[in-house]
C-alpha cells in the first residue's frame, strides 16, 4: 500500500516536471507578473488592514525618541 503511495506521487512529479518544462517563457513570465500585482495587491490590504496599529507604533517611537516616553 506504502509502495502504491509512493509510485503514485512519484508518478505525479514527474508529470508536474514535464509540464513545467515545457511552458514557453512568455507564459512563465505572465505567471511572474500575475504572482507580483498580487503581492503587491496583499501589501496594500495588510497596511490597509493595520493603518492604525502602524500609525499607532510611529507616534509611539517618536514619543520616545523626543525624550517623553
Amino acid at each position: 500500500m506504502i509502495k502504491d503511495l509512493v509510485l503514485r506521487v512519484l508518478v505525479a512529479v514527474q508529470g508536474l516536471e514535464s509540464k513545467i518544462k515545457d511552458e514557453e517563457g512568455q507564459t512563465l513570465a505572465e505567471y511572474g507578473l500575475i504572482m507580483a500585482v498580487i503581492a503587491i495587491a496583499v501589501v496594500v490590504a495588510a497596511v490597509v488592514a493595520f493603518r492604525g496599529a502602524i500609525v499607532g507604533a510611529f507616534n509611539g517611537a517618536t514619543k520616545c525618541l523626543s525624550g517623553s516616553c
